[in-house]
C-alpha cells in the first residue's frame, strides 16, 4: 500500500487552514482548536513548515505563523517533501545510487523511476489552493450494481 505519512496528512490539513487568510497570522493554539490536531503535532508541524520555507513565523503580541507564498504557489509534492523528504515509490527512485543491493540487476528499476516521475508530477500540479476545495460527494454504482460512494474531479473556474 502507498500511503502519505499521518504527519503530512496533518501538515496539509493545517496548511489548507492557512490558505484563505494567506496573511493572518495563526498561532499554534488557534491552529490546534480549529483543526482538531494535538498542540504537540501542531507546534512540531509548524516548526518544519516554517524550516522549510512554506510557512513565516513572526513574533511578538500579534505573532503567529503565515503562508510564506500564496496557496497556489505551493505545491502538494513540497508539502511531502518538507516533512517526509524526497518522494519515492521506491528506493531507487530517489536518485541516489547504492541504496538497494539488487541495483545492479534489476529489471525493472527504470519503470519504477518512471511511475516515480508521474507521480512527481501528479502532485507537482496540484496545490495548496486546489487542496481547500472538498471535491462534492457523487453515488456511483460498481459492477454488481452496488451504491458506493465515489468523488469526481471538480475544476476551479478562474476570473
Amino acid at each position: 500500500m502507498i500511503r502519505i505519512a499521518k504527519l503530512t496528512d496533518y501538515a496539509i490539513v493545517m496548511l489548507t487552514y492557512f490558505a484563505p487568510g494567506r496573511d493572518q497570522a495563526h498561532t499554534a493554539r488557534d491552529v490546534a482548536a480549529r483543526t482538531a490536531i494535538p498542540l504537540p503535532t501542531v507546534s512540531k508541524l509548524l516548526k518544519a513548515l516554517s524550516r522549510g520555507g512554506l510557512l513565516v513565523s513572526h513574533r511578538g503580541v500579534k505573532g503567529g505563523y503565515t503562508l510564506a507564498r500564496p496557496p497556489e504557489e505551493i505545491s502538494v509534492a513540497s508539502i511531502i517533501a518538507t516533512i517526509d523528504g524526497p518522494i519515492a515509490m521506491t528506493e531507487c527512485s530517489v536518485h541516489a545510487p547504492g541504496l538497494c543491493d539488487l541495483e545492479p540487476v534489476c529489471p525493472v528499476r527504470s519503470n519504477w523511476q518512471r511511475i516515480n516521475q508521474v507521480v512527481q508530477r501528479a502532485l507537482d500540479g496540484l496545490t495548496l489552493d486546489d487542496m481547500t476545495v472538498p471535491l462534492p460527494q457523487q453515488r456511483v454504482s460498481d459492477a454488481s450494481g452496488n451504491s458506493i460512494s465515489n468523488y469526481r474531479l471538480v475544476t476551479r473556474k478562474t476570473a
